[in-house]
């Protein structure tokens, strides 16, 4: 239903021009998007423990190999696959039909999502109410995440901006999107092995120092190597970020506390989001530095968020029966 939502509310963009009505379609995408990105990351979530009680032997997955990390990789990276979809289809339409395009796009993902997934069920989680609040001993994390949400914002909003300051052809640019896209799809296979062993916030420190680095790449050069190395870096990084925070979720709460605790750090993410924008076009704006005053500021969001992140300690591991 989140997909379906999505996809109308992204083809009705571009059917209006009034900033009001544009605010609020954006509003709205937001909401349904995010009832997608949890549910899914749940399910995700659910279905990696359910790979880490069977075996291979007992699941058809896992004999393919695949791992509990994989699969929270693989659910958030599948987003690559957006990026790479619109980095072709986007360019060459006018934005009306731009818009279209992205609805049409998000309405075959929803399709297939909706033909694919109906054997993914479980029971209801019973204690889920009462655990509303069982994320709080992740409080670290949860600023360590802000931090991202503040940071990597504003490199996916201006960089497109930035690449054009720096006179990058058009072909460069869709290069460095489709090279980023590759990446994000890529980032499963390099860090499932490390979601799945460490469970404190090791890994969402490790992955927001490197973030840190590919924003600052194309501040320190314009050189068109230094701004591929940058979005490859930040493609094979980002979203595995976002799935560390689920495996952190998964390692760390019982069960019935897993709704909760990935809708925390999915609106800790929605805040920085929010604000990270406005803030890094402020600060572009405000100083001789530019949109590289800006980015250097979103490099400093994610090393802090680093060293946050770093603060995060394994809880005990929850009962069996939680």
């Amino acid at each position: 239903a989140g997909g379906v939502a999505s996809a109308v509310l992204l083809a009705a963009h571009g059917l209006v021009r009034n900033e009001g009505l544009l605010y609020a379609l954006r509003a709205c995408n937001g909401v349904a998007s995010a009832a997608s990105f949890v549910a899914g990351g749940l399910l995700a979530a659910r279905w990696a423990s359910r790979l880490a009680e069977v075996g291979a032997a007992a699941n058809p997955g896992a004999a393919r190999g695949l791992r509990p990390g994989h699969v929270l990789g693989v659910y958030y990276g599948g987003a690559g696959l957006g990026v790479i979809g619109s980095t072709l289809a986007v360019p060459p339409l006018p934005w009306p039909a731009a818009w279209a395009a992205l609805g049409a796009l998000a309405l075959c993902a929803s399709v297939v999502t909706a033909l694919y997934t109906p054997h993914l069920s479980a029971p209801p989680l019973l204690g889920a109410a009462r655990q509303s609040a069982g994320w709080r001993p992740l409080g670290w994390a949860l600023a360590g995440y802000l931090m991202f949400g503040l940071g990597y914002i504003g490199y996916m909003t201006f960089v497109i901006t930035l690449l054009r300051e720096l006179g990058l052809s058009i072909r460069l640019v869709q290069g460095f999107y489709l090279l980023l896209g590759t990446a994000v799809l890529a980032s499963p296979f390099i860090w499932s092995g490390l979601m799945q062993r460490w469970r404190g916030g090791q890994l969402l420190a490790l992955l927001n120092a490197l973030l840190a680095c590919a924003t600052l790449l194309p501040v320190l050069s314009a050189h068109p190597l230094a701004v591929l190395a940058s979005g490859a870096l930040f493609g094979a990084v980002f979203l595995a970020l976002v799935a560390s925070t689920t495996a952190l979720v998964r390692h760390n709460l019982p069960l019935a506390a897993w709704p909760a605790g990935i809708a925390a750090f999915t609106v800790v993410f929605a805040l920085g989001q929010i604000v990270g924008p406005s803030l890094v076009g402020w600060l572009a704006d405000s100083g001789g530095g530019g949109l590289r005053q800006g980015f250097a500021a979103s490099a400093g969001f994610l090393a802090l968020g680093a060293v946050l992140a770093w603060r995060q300690k394994a809880l005990p591991a929850p009962s069996a029966g939680a």
